[in-house]
């Protein structure tokens, strides 16, 4: 799961000296933007994000509210119990002393959000409310000023922090795209990917297949992972290469049937006919480096299908995928492999896994999938 940026501009300065920063947190795709409730127009101006403010207000959909107290819990709450009816509530508590961060822990069982700031950065306050809270739903953020700070936050105790909230005053605009390419760098899973050695290649009729077009180019080498087991799933190929027949679509993967699993971000699994416009899918390379990307359209259309079965370390796995010489899997140099071309003895890429899968999640259980 991403890490969440959230970015402070509700200082005390005209609505022109902040502009900037709000401006830039949303082309960098920040989650989240702290604002004075009258600047609702105004960041609309600049495009779409999630709005956070002290006071609720049209178009503010998460309220700020500020522990200054460590004797002021029970105040607060009965403010958080009004609150949670209308709109999601976030609590910010500067930690600066033991039981600043008692209080912390006990108001952030009852909200939404706990934005943690610690004086002089002090990660220790930070570990310890990481560790109370972690299994509670609250999400904890680290208040930050640097990228710095923010990475030290979100591997904290390896747990990390679900987020932070930064303070870009000293460091200007700039240091908000810092911040969210470290995150998105750490949030790149790596894959393991070994080769498997084809069993078989047959048509099996028709069936109806997906094509995944995502918002992202991708290059050669890389595609998704799909399979009809989630313990082998395929690396099926991007439509980048150019044929005779069809001019590349780089951001389109042929997936296969409706059926078969795919690799989402987090480490979790989704049907295929359950994606829709919006969602996010994992896009991997034939090294196992992956970065995710958007769907903006899935197609859905009949067609005749082709089984392909695979064996690596005496586990076969499967995956149902077009017929067509446009679809290809790849082969462990990377290159790409039509399954039109496709014979017993060819080797191709697949992502093993030991664990079963129940509603996408991995679980340590017994699943056997044929």
């Amino acid at each position: 799961m991403g890490r969440l940026l959230w970015v402070r501009a509700d200082w005390d300065e005209a609505w022109e000296s902040r502009k900037p920063f709000v401006r830039v947190a949303i082309e960098t795709g920040a989650d989240a933007v702290l604002i004075k409730p009258e600047d609702v127009p105004e960041v609309l101006k600049l495009g779409t994000i999630l709005m956070a403010a002290e006071k609720p207000a049209p178009g503010i959909s998460i309220a700020i509210l500020n522990l200054t107290r460590s004797d002021a819990t029970e105040e607060l709450l009965r403010q958080v119990k009004n609150l949670r009816a209308q709109m999601k509530v976030a609590v910010l508590a500067e930690v600066s002393s033991k039981e600043m961060e008692r209080a912390a822990v006990e108001v952030g069982k009852h909200v939404d959000y706990l934005i943690a700031v610690t004086p002089d950065w002090k990660v220790i306050p930070l570990e310890n409310m990481i560790a109370e809270l972690q299994r509670s739903d609250v999400k904890v953020l680290a208040g930050v000023k640097d990228a710095t700070e923010a990475r030290v936050a979100v591997e904290t105790l390896e747990v990390g922090t679900a987020g932070v909230l930064l303070d870009p005053r000293e460091r200007g605009p700039e240091e908000i795209k810092k911040v969210s390419e470290m995150l998105e760098s750490l949030s790149r899973e790596k894959l393991e990917l070994v080769p498997a050695r084809v069993r078989s290649v047959r048509p099996v009729g028709m069936g109806d297949r997906a094509c995944i077009d995502t918002a992202t180019l991708m290059t050669i080498g890389e595609g998704m992972l799909v399979g009809s087991q989630s313990s082998g799933m395929f690396l099926v190929h991007s439509e980048t290469l150019a044929s005779q027949f069809v001019a590349p679509r780089p951001f389109r993967v042929n997936a296969g049937a409706v059926h078969a699993y795919i690799r989402v971000p987090g480490g979790k699994t989704k049907y295929m006919s359950e994606l829709s416009a919006g969602d996010e899918v994992l896009l991997v390379n034939f090294r196992g480096e992956t970065r995710v990307s958007t769907v903006g359209r899935v197609k859905i259309e009949r067609r005749p299908l082709v089984l392909v079965e695979v064996e690596h370390e005496g586990e076969i796995y499967k995956t149902l995928l077009q017929n067509a010489e446009t679809i290809n899997l790849v082969g462990k140099d990377g290159s790409p492999i039509s399954v039109a071309k496709l014979r017993p003895g060819d080797e191709v890429l697949i992502h093993v896994e030991k664990a079963g899968r129940h509603f996408g999640v991995s679980v340590d259980e017994t699943v056997v999938e044929r």
